[in-house]
């Protein structure tokens, strides 16, 4: 079994407060979720302009694990009311130690 993560850093447009940053980033999250992923705003939750979002995965083999956060990555960079300024993915086997 695998798991993996991806952690995207993303930069809104034009928000002015934390309601406007929910509505930026709620289409974000529901569209990600379209991927049978898990999916939540983990980080910069006071910060009007910024957002982090994590994604996880399970699967039978690392390849997918990467094809399916790959795909999420694409998705998110995709959308033009948002920049993408870092992605951090991560793929490990049950048995990887610590």
């Amino acid at each position: 079994m695998y798991v993996g993560t991806l952690v995207l850093d993303l930069l809104l447009g034009d928000v002015r407060s934390l309601k406007q940053k929910r509505s930026a980033v709620r289409p974000v999250i529901a569209e990600l979720r379209r991927l049978d992923v898990a999916v939540a705003e983990t980080g910069h939750l006071d910060l009007h302009r910024r957002a982090e979002v994590g994604v996880a995965v399970v699967a039978a083999d690392a390849a997918h694990c990467r094809r399916v956060l790959e795909t999420a990555e694409r998705l998110v960079a995709a959308r033009p009311e948002l920049d993408l300024l870092s992605a951090r993915v991560r793929v490990r086997a049950d048995d990887d130690e610590d």
